[in-house]
């Protein structure tokens, strides 16, 4: 049976791209090859481009009001094929099941946040600003915006810039994860049956080349990314060269700190998810766990029990808590990363590393994996691991917390369970990250709150969805007028 070859979209039609390379998808929990991917070509993201930019002229003339109905018929289409999506996504990603209908379910609230668009891409105005003279300011679209994804949430990143970005007038070009792309596929099988006008999305497949392609094209005005700093950082310095608006989504570094007040039993189910669900690879995921004072070696010795007791296994069993890494080269990076720990002296207390599963021999397994007695300068403190790692860095004080945080150079998320309102206030309004969780493990703001870190953690300073979002896919356009 042949496998299946992902296209592209553009103009309302799947066409295949011009490109020769050619990128293999395998099923993360069997090592199995699952479909196919032609890594496109500049030549594809100027058709798309071309595409997007005719598009424009008359949709940006569309009411608001008119285009939000496209994302209520959006979100129906979604709804009808949620469980369809959701099993795609774990099939190439790994993540278990109930967490990829999760993404699925904030990737659809992001549609309908955007669908207040007449209320969220309001202006302003002021009569009078002198004698006879008003003053308004216009919140209108600018063109083509494009989207760079990550491989860790194929369905909803993309989805936290695309419904935003046409329902303010633009139209747009994604470009998808070349190591999961038949998510979007799926989702853009959907948006195909809308009836969108041609040209309002489209969607590249490719690599760097593509991504090259978008940053240096001068009819695209900005660029939506998440992924690491490194990337983030080239991005956010291309899109700079080139005059572009930009959102560059970096990496992470979240640190979750125990207080001993904290409540352990209410605090353990939440806890345990920040540093495991889906495998350790989200941006949110808590990395360094830090208990406090005599808190330490109750908060260990209970964080690593239940651990022990996580499932891992194939993302599409019911019974699985815990799926395979995206790749056998992120497993690698993870396993190299254990090793370095054990290496730099930290004590392994939770192994993974061997971790089997029946009748999944090639998968890409690594169990949860805690060290304890982490040293700040370590460099399983320092960098971002993305994986089921826990490092926990015994801490002093509530002040060593914030300390640990502020020394990471990432400012992506950070949490502490208390039970304290003086310790919250004091951790909130001292620490960098500008994500912030009390008695909540992972910090992540639904649709109508802005996503986003600080320092190395974000390049740029309009953040995704939220109210602001609404900013950075329109210009103010400001009006003074006076009539003799």
């Amino acid at each position: 049976m042949a496998l299946p070859i992902m296209k592209n979209y553009i103009n309302g039609e799947w066409v295949e791209s011009n490109g020769t390379q050619i990128g293999n998808i395998k099923n993360p929990a069997t090592a199995e090859q699952i479909a196919q991917v032609v890594f496109g070509t500049a030549d594809d993201v100027e058709k798309a481009v071309q595409a997007a930019r005719k598009a424009f002229v008359q949709w940006r003339e569309t009411p608001p009001l008119t285009r939000a109905r496209y994302l209520f018929r959006i979100k129906d289409a979604l709804e009808e094929n949620f469980e369809d999506i959701a099993r795609t996504l774990t099939m190439e990603q790994g993540k278990i099941i109930d967490e990829a209908r999760a993404e699925i379910r904030r990737m659809i609230e992001n549609v309908e946040h955007a669908t207040g668009v007449t209320t969220l891409m309001c202006g302003y105005t002021l009569e009078d600003i002198a004698k006879g003279i008003d003053c308004t300011g216009h919140r209108q679209p600018m063109g083509v915006f494009a989207g760079v994804a990550p491989y860790n949430f194929p369905g909803m990143v993309p989805w936290w810039f695309l419904p935003y970005a046409i329902v303010t007038g633009n139209t747009y070009v994604l470009k998808p994860s070349e190591q999961v792309p038949m998510t979007q596929t799926r989702i853009f099988e959907c948006l195909d049956e809308v009836g969108l006008p041609d040209g309002v999305v489209n969607m590249v497949h490719g690599s760097k080349d593509v991504v090259n392609a978008i940053l240096d094209h001068k009819d695209i005005q900005g660029v939506s990314f998440v992924g690491s700093t490194p990337t983030a950082r080239y991005i956010y310095k291309r899109c700079g060269e080139t005059g572009k608006r930009v959102q560059a989504l970096g990496g992470a570094k979240n640190i979750v700190g125990i207080m001993p007040d904290a409540k352990l039993n209410e605090a353990l189910p939440s806890l345990v998810t920040s540093f495991f669900g889906c495998s350790g690879q989200r941006c949110l995921a808590g990395s360094i766990l830090a208990p406090v004072g005599e808190a330490a070696d109750l908060v260990v010795d209970r964080f690593v029990a239940t651990a022990k007791n996580i499932k891992v296994g194939d993302g599409l069993s019911d019974f699985t808590g815990m799926g395979p890494m995206a790749s056998s080269a992120h497993l690698d990076r993870v396993l190299g990363y254990i090793e370095k720990g054990i290496k730099e002296g930290a004590t392994l207390v939770l192994d993974g590393r061997d971790c089997k599963v029946e009748g999944y021999p090639e998968g890409y397994f690594v169990g949860p994996t805690i060290f304890d007695n982490v040293t700040p300068e370590m460099t399983i403190a320092k960098e971002e691991i993305f994986g089921p790692v826990v490092c926990v860095v015994r801490c002093k004080t509530l002040d060593e917390v914030i300390k640990l945080i502020n020394t990471r150079d990432f400012a992506n998320a950070a949490c502490l369970y208390t039970d304290s309102g003086t310790a919250a206030r004091k951790f909130k309004y001292k620490v960098l990250p500008s994500m912030v969780g009390i008695n909540i493990g992972i910090a992540a703001p639904m649709s109508f709150f802005p996503f986003g870190g600080a320092g190395n953690s974000m390049f740029g300073d309009i953040k995704g969805h939220g109210q602001e979002i609404f900013h950075f896919f329109t210009d103010t356009k400001v009006v003074i007028e006076r009539w003799f």
